[in-house]
């Protein structure tokens, strides 16, 4: 038995088939006030096979701005969390897209590469470069993990549900799912932001290198950034070496989300992770 709520809530959405300016435009304002709890309303509207084409458009474009809204609201909320952990970061991130991805079987998909990981290494010598090796050849041999070179622009190589399910992604949707399987074997992976390029490092108080995971794990050194760096003609800069912190990573995401949207002349969706960008701007920020 439905509840009044429900009733009103019902009623309210109905009116979006009103022709009148006025009513339409003061429903509209309210479904946007109430915000998200009302899109399972708008969505049995919009399945309804009564509703005219028309009608299912305002009701998609509703959707789309409240859906919109909680991807701002749980972005803020993570960058004003005390750790900003980078596996819920990407996953809302990817929400943008994919408004119902399940947090949960993100986890579920992960933790099941960490065991295969997991099973791969855990016989061989501690030393650090033997365990990359191990790792890398159950990241990208067993596991079939790769860059995706032919559509490297593409929007799905920064959704972490299509990186997962093709294993296919660009250099920073590599890196994170890498480096996020590495620290739960408790490797000491970390992110940096090279520029055009995210790579890792595996840095402890005693030894650091380098990975390049958008090439099957390669290993190199500081020499060969400084080498990289020089080539581009770029004034070299402490960053280029050293971790990067979550917040960076994600604001790197949404950097490639905008070249993908860019590309494709999606401006509309272009515009909305600018806001995103701007959402996640701090006080040490220069420009972005």
């Amino acid at each position: 038995m439905q509840s009044l709520e429900d009733k009103n809530l019902i009623a309210l959405v109905s009116l979006l088939s009103d022709d009148d300016f006025e009513v339409l435009n003061h429903v509209e304002n309210q479904i946007l006030t109430l915000g998200g709890t009302l899109i399972p309303y708008l969505e049995n509207e919009w399945q309804n096979n009564l509703t005219p084409p028309h009608v299912q458009k305002r009701i998609e474009d509703l959707i789309h701005t409240l859906q919109f809204e909680q991807v701002k609201i749980k972005i803020l909320d993570w960058k004003n969390s005390p750790n900003r952990d980078i596996l819920e970061g990407f996953w809302i991130l990817s929400t943008y897209q994919y408004p119902d991805l399940d947090f949960e079987k993100i986890k579920a998909e992960l933790e099941q590469i960490f065991y295969e990981v997991w099973v791969e290494i855990k016989i061989t010598e501690d030393l650090p470069f033997d365990k990359i090796k191990a790792f890398n050849n159950a990241f990208f041999n067993k596991m079939k993990f790769t860059a995706n070179t032919k559509n490297f622009h593409s929007i799905n190589n920064s959704m972490l549900n299509l990186v997962l399910e093709t294993r296919k992604g660009n250099p920073i949707s590599l890196c994170i799912i890498y480096m996020l399987i590495a620290q739960k074997l408790k490797m000491p992976v970390y992110g940096v932001n090279l520029p055009n390029l995210f790579i890792l490092t595996y840095k402890t108080p005693d030894l650091q290198f380098y990975i390049n995971a958008f090439n099957k794990g390669l290993i190199f050194t500081k020499e060969d950034i400084s080498n990289y760096v020089s080539h581009l003609n770029i004034k070299d800069n402490d960053i280029f070496y050293e971790p990067c912190n979550n917040l960076d990573i994600i604001r790197r995401v949404l950097r490639n989300m905008m070249v993908s949207y860019d590309k494709v002349g999606n401006n509309e969706k272009l515009d909305e992770v600018k806001q995103i960008i701007e959402f996640l701007k701090d006080e040490t920020d220069a420009g972005f």
